[in-house]
């Protein structure tokens, strides 16, 4: 009897997980993916894509709940803003987005369950799996908004607040081709129960070049290219990166601008409703 009730038990717990708020967004954002990746861009394609793109935003409004940011508008959009695989910027991390003209300031708010559900997504792309490590990781802040790359030169030391159970900033810089220099973004995330919030800030701080680590970077280069690897001009100006961030990384601190990033850092976590 034990063990029929038991099989009852998870005979009737898998509906009820399947039907989960969270995996109705991803059923109908599925659903968006594998018919719109097929289709040919027209005027009445475009017309269904804007309206499921709506749709999914009513459904992300419904799961986030009210949300605000001071500086930034009341209302959000779906983060997920194409539903073709082949355009860029496909992927973005599943939420709730707000952003300023020209995206200086910009916003993602969602939950633990659809962002362990995207790092899922984005594991062969080199994600981290646990979101501790993905928070200290280049590829989150790359992959979870807008287009273009990001490098993350360092960790901002900023204090938890009391009611979230996450808090991280970085420092770093973003660009469509070289993002090496000054880094000027400040990106902030930080958990609340079962919300999840991110909050990017582009020439959020006014930094300077590391003359340490420029001279990393210069000995990097200037290593000879492998020919037996054909991108062998890229694994050398990667590996260049690597050695160079984490030299900025090590030197930052000592920096006469760190503090000012810091408190700039803090003042970003500070805007997000975690109290």
């Amino acid at each position: 009897m034990r063990s029929l009730a038991l099989l009852c038990l998870l005979v009737f717990a898998t509906p009820a997980h399947a039907a989960a708020p969270e995996q109705h967004y991803l059923d109908l954002r599925d659903r968006g993916i594998a018919k719109f990746s097929k289709a040919a861009e027209n005027d009445e394609t475009t017309k269904q894509h804007d309206a499921a793109i709506k749709e999914l935003t009513g459904v992300l409004r419904s799961l986030v709940g009210p949300v605000t940011i001071k500086g930034l508008p009341a209302d959000g959009k779906s983060n997920v803003d194409t539903l073709y695989k082949g355009d860029s910027g496909f992927g973005h991390l599943d939420g709730l987005g707000f952003a300023t003209e020209g995206d200086k300031l910009q916003a993602v708010v969602t939950t633990t369950a659809l962002l362990k559900h995207w790092l899922a997504e984005h594991r062969e792309d080199g994600m981290p799996q646990e979101i501790d490590a993905a928070f200290k990781s280049d590829r989150f802040y790359y992959q979870a908004i807008q287009d273009s790359a990001f490098g993350k030169y360092a960790e901002l030391p900023i204090t938890k607040p009391a009611s979230a159970s996450v808090a991280v900033a970085v420092l770093g810089l973003r660009g469509n081709g070289d993002i090496k220099g000054p880094p000027t973004e400040i990106d902030v995330v930080a958990i609340q129960g079962d919300k999840v919030f991110f909050l990017a800030a582009s020439d959020a701080v006014k930094t300077a070049e590391i003359p340490a680590c420029e001279k990393v970077w210069k000995q990097m280069m200037a290593k000879p290219i492998n020919k037996k690897d054909p991108r062998g001009d890229m694994t050398r100006e990667d590996n260049a990166m690597t050695a160079f961030t984490a030299c900025f990384a090590k030197e930052a601190p000592s920096q006469g601008w760190f503090a000012a990033a810091v408190k700039k850092a803090q003042i970003q976590l500070d805007m997000l409703p975690l109290r």
